[in-house]
């Protein structure tokens, strides 16, 4: 018989094999895994009683919480498909993005009342509303919260053998950065091999610690929801990134891992009150969600006293595809250690990984010809929600098309170069903006920094540098621009740089650089049509 591949077995396994172990921490509360399970099966019975049916889209609007970590087992265990929502989003965006989905239930956080009742005339599918953290205060608002409604709930575990694999499990959207957001199909069997593959890289012990800073609707965040409860370890929930908070728990909770986006790991690295805290439990920080660079791998090795490494992954994909955690055998010395560990990496195990050009033939493991990054794995995305000719699109050949440029070097690491659509091509030749990005941020005053191309009647376009220094340090645009031209080719430097106190950033954390190019375009046109 074949049993089949679902994240609802890691929670059965965990439940049975370590049921007095601590499964969540989250503020105050704490949860064994006995306890945990039995909350998961009462959310499963709830949505059942309320008439979800198998394949409704039930979402979540919530921060960090052991409320939204149920949800990942008691939602699907009830036959339906969660949709956890950026809760950064405008109400406009989350209302296209609802309405795309046809979403039945919404549960949400008491702090985002104002938000959903901005929007909720919109909702023509939504049947019901419920708060997950605090007592009803609106008429259009079921009158039992989350936790009335599960300690009043039948627990509910359905047969294994009754679940379909290849059936949708989770449907998450894309940040959309350059388009409209997409709803990204993952099925059982997805999830199920994303976690297993994840668990054979990292090789991590049963019962770790594991701080979940980054939000469960983000593809940094959310895979590590099913691979710590696999292995029996500690969920410990942080609402909202807060520097001291983090370093509170891992001294409080004994973390050992956890996850960060770069901007996360420069707040980090910069927080003066870090040296207040004990941080020996923490073994290793994986960097993802945008380029890292080799200075902020080494900050946070040598600041946070733990290895440091880049991850790269996307949505589709469940998330993880590659890690630069340093393969074994590998000997360099610090500097190149710290390149490497900075680099996009390679595949993880259960994932195939090819960068090609536009007739879909290898590149050169060179380090020089640039091709596209195209994956295949378990856990690639079954397609694009109502999407059909954009799914088509996506994965034709049976290949995951990632959009994103990159090179091989000899030993067989892919560093990305840039997404496809953010390529400057000036004069004929081609800029990765992550490239001069990191310059950049190589600069001891520099904090943050986006790189964009803007229009130029000699060259077509040219690269401008848009930058946020850090607290109390100055410095000129020419004395940037003579930085990066010390350390790479001149065609390649910015033209011009402007500072800003901050750059316009999607939910997830990355700089929306269409907002940034679209700034300077209007102010071009602008200028065009007064002279």
């Amino acid at each position: 018989m074949n049993i089949p591949l679902t994240p609802v077995r890691f929670l059965r396994y965990a439940e049975q094999q370590f049921a007095e172990r601590t499964a969540v921490v989250c503020q105050e509360q704490r949860f064994t895994y006995a306890q945990f399970a039995d909350r998961c099966a009462r959310l499963a019975g709830a949505l059942r009683a309320t008439g979800v049916q198998p394949g409704d889209r039930v979402a979540f609007l919530s921060t960090n919480c052991h409320r939204l970590l149920e949800a990942c087992f008691g939602v699907l265990d009830a036959g339906a498909v969660l949709q956890p929502l950026n809760f950064r989003l405008s109400g406009q965006e989350l209302s296209y993005v609802l309405n795309h989905s046809g979403a039945s239930v919404l549960f949400f956080g008491q702090e985002f009342l104002g938000l959903v009742d901005s929007f909720r005339h919109e909702l023509p599918n939504l049947r019901s509303y419920y708060v997950l953290d605090a007592k009803p205060a609106a008429t259009w608002v079921d009158g039992r919260n989350y936790d009335d409604l599960i300690a009043a709930a039948t627990p509910h575990r359905s047969e294994i053998t009754s679940f379909d694999e290849d059936s949708l499990a989770e449907l998450l959207y894309t940040s959309g950065t350059s388009a409209r957001p997409k709803g990204v199909m993952l099925t059982h069997r997805n999830i199920y091999l994303h976690a297993v593959h994840v668990a054979l890289q990292h090789h991590p012990q049963s019962g770790e610690a594991f701080l979940h800073t980054i939000p469960l609707f983000h593809a940094n965040g959310w895979g590590a929801a099913h691979t710590v409860t696999f292995l029996g370890g500690s969920h410990v929930m942080v609402p909202r990134f807060v520097p001291q908070e983090v370093f509170r728990l891992i001294e409080r909770e004994q973390v050992h891992k956890l996850s960060l986006v770069p901007i996360m790991a420069a707040a980090l690295v910069n927080c003066p009150e870090r040296a207040k805290y004990d941080l020996s439990s923490l073994e290793w920080v994986t960097i993802g969600g945008a380029a890292s660079s080799p200075t902020l791998i080494r900050d946070v090795e040598q600041k946070l006293g733990c290895r440091a490494f880049s991850g790269y992954g996307l949505t589709e994909c469940a998330p993880s595809l590659a890690t630069a955690e340093l393969k074994f055998g590998v000997e360099c010395d610090l500097e190149q250690r710290y390149l490497l560990q900075s680099m996009t990496g390679y595949a993880f195990p259960g994932v195939e990984l090819r960068v090609v050009d536009s007739e879909d033939h290898d590149v050169a493991h060179d380090g020089k010809t640039i091709g596209e990054v195209i994956a295949r794995s378990d856990s690639v995305m079954s397609g694009y929600w109502k999407q059909p000719e954009e799914t088509a699109a996506a994965l034709r050949g049976g290949w995951f098309r990632t959009g994103d440029m990159a090179v091989i070097v000899e030993n067989g690491y892919i560093v990305i170069l840039d997404r496809k659509k953010d390529m400057i091509v000036s004069g004929g030749e081609n800029i990765s903006s992550l490239e001069v990005e990191k310059i950049l941020l190589g600069h001891p005053a520099v904090e943050e920094a986006a790189v964009i191309a803007i229009k130029d009647e000699k060259w077509g376009e040219v690269p401008k540098g848009c930058v946020v220094l850090k607290p109390g340090n100055s410095v000129t645009e020419d004395e940037l621009i003579d930085f990066c031209r010390s350390r790479m080719a001149h065609y390649k430097c910015p033209q011009s740089i402007d500072f800003f106190e901050s750059l316009p950033k999607t939910g997830t954390g990355k700089v929306l650089r269409r907002e940034l190019r679209q700034k300077y375009w209007n102010q071009q046109v602008t200028l065009r049509s007064t002279v």
